[in-house]
């Protein structure tokens, strides 16, 4: 009779690399740096890796007092953004034994129900985007390890903020579209009472009153196609037409594309469009898009990060993630005026 086979130990992965148990332990939950060495912990992993030995997660996280699940906290998923920035920070939480729970506000923004019983007692951490900061009440995340998305650093909720540097992209439209001889810039603002959105208005203001001869009006809109079409639409239309169009997403260019299509003026001869994100919507446009590209997976995995380093008492990394300036064809100088 075969004898049944059994799950390796992490007994069986010491012998087999010639180390203790409790270093195994180290290595296996990644608290292993400064206290063996590299080259040991690569043995681990290799000998573990052939013994096909994965640790007991139930047991350790027993021991622990850890769930290992975290929250992520977005605001409802009507763009690709939040997925990657999802993707990001799953694909590290796995690394680590870590689970993420998705929880999109199902209003965009604001208030949501509480998917847990007890969030404190389901999480070891959450990970929200300052956009829906207000569902942090509902599951009480300001009352457990928090790490905030696009936040003010200063005043934040949260243990830790990863921030992308949207000042440093929007001084990058400013200046592209100042050297193109844009004069007379129209701002098509996220009517969405957030940091990361203040940010893009004063910066962009700060951009344009320092050069002489500038003028810069403001539109809002909600985070729509629609809504945009409709806000872009009366602007356009009022005396004295700007000759661009600063947006503060994709979305929003979108519908200053087609509203400027509505009153008979074509992208980019008679009106510059930028936009903010560089969603795969930016190269549907016809033309595509002149827009910053913001690497939404890498946001979502330092957001992990910082948590995991909060968890484990460290100093998360505070650099602010660059983003670039993508030029394509929604942006000319401007035609010269009759």
């Amino acid at each position: 009779m075969a004898r049944a086979q059994t799950r390796p130990t992490s007994r069986d992965v010491a012998q087999a690399a010639g180390v203790s148990q409790a270093a195994v332990s180290l290595v296996m939950g990644d608290k292993w740096r400064g206290r063996v060495s590299e080259t040991t912990a690569q043995r681990v992993r290799e000998a573990a890796h052939t013994l096909g030995y994965r640790p007991n997660l139930a047991a350790r996280n027993l021991r622990l007092g850890r769930t290992r699940t975290v929250l992520l906290v977005v605001p409802a998923l009507t763009t690709e953004f939040f997925a990657g920035v999802y993707t990001g920070a799953a694909r590290v939480a796995a690394q680590h034994g870590f689970g993420v729970v998705l929880y999109p506000s199902p209003e965009g923004i604001g208030p949501a129900r509480n998917p847990f019983a007890s969030g404190q007692a389901a999480l070891d951490g959450v990970i929200a985007s300052s956009m829906a900061a207000d569902a942090l009440t509902a599951i009480r995340g300001d009352q457990l390890p928090l790490v905030m998305l696009d936040s003010d650093p200063e005043s934040t909720l949260g243990a830790a903020t990863v921030n992308l540097d949207i000042a440093d992209g929007v001084r990058r439209i400013a200046r592209h579209l100042l050297d193109l001889g844009h004069r007379d810039v129209l701002h098509l603002a996220a009517d969405v009472p957030s940091w990361t959105f203040d940010v893009r208005a004063r910066e962009l203001a700060a951009r344009l009153a320092a050069v002489p001869g500038t003028t810069l009006r403001t539109a809002r809109s909600p985070i729509s196609i629609q809504g945009a079409v409709t806000a872009a639409h009366a602007a356009l239309a009022a005396p004295g037409r700007p000759t661009a169009v600063v947006c503060d997403d994709d979305q929003l260019a979108a519908g200053a594309y087609k509203a400027a299509r509505r009153l008979g003026l074509r992208v980019p001869d008679d009106l510059s469009v930028t936009g903010l994100d560089d969603l795969a919507l930016a190269t549907a446009l016809d033309p595509e898009l002149t827009t910053v590209r913001l690497d939404a997976e890498l946001f979502g995995e330092r957001g992990m990060q910082a948590l995991l380093a909060v968890l484990d008492h460290r100093t998360p990394e505070a650099d602010d993630i660059p983003v670039h300036l993508v030029i394509r064809g929604s942006t000319a100088p401007p035609a010269p005026r009759p």
